[in-house]
């Protein structure tokens, strides 16, 4: 299964939540609303879940071993932060103008 877009879709400043994110895989499947998450120094991601009535959560979608998990947080992550770089960029130059 090969990743072939990822939106970032809102991006936050402030608390460790850092952008919302969507991905497509192999053109056919889209999973809305991974989180990247940062903590301790550390970029990860936190897929999407929802509240049992007990209050705690659960994943509504999930990788199902870490080498996958593991390319798709390298990837989201990167696409995230080319996303901070744009924004950036673009600050810069509705400053000078």
């Amino acid at each position: 299964m090969q990743i072939t877009d990822i939106k970032v879709r809102k991006l936050f400043d402030d608390g460790p939540m850092k952008a919302i994110v969507s991905v497509t895989f192999d053109g056919q499947l889209a999973v809305h609303d991974i989180k990247v998450i940062n903590a301790r120094d550390k970029f990860f991601i936190v897929m999407p879940s929802r509240k049992n009535p007990d209050e705690t959560y659960r994943d509504i979608v999930h990788p199902i071993n870490a080498q996958f998990r593991g390319m798709l947080e390298e990837e989201v992550i990167a696409a995230y932060k080319a996303e901070c770089e744009a924004a950036a960029q673009a600050e810069e130059l509705t400053a000078t103008v």
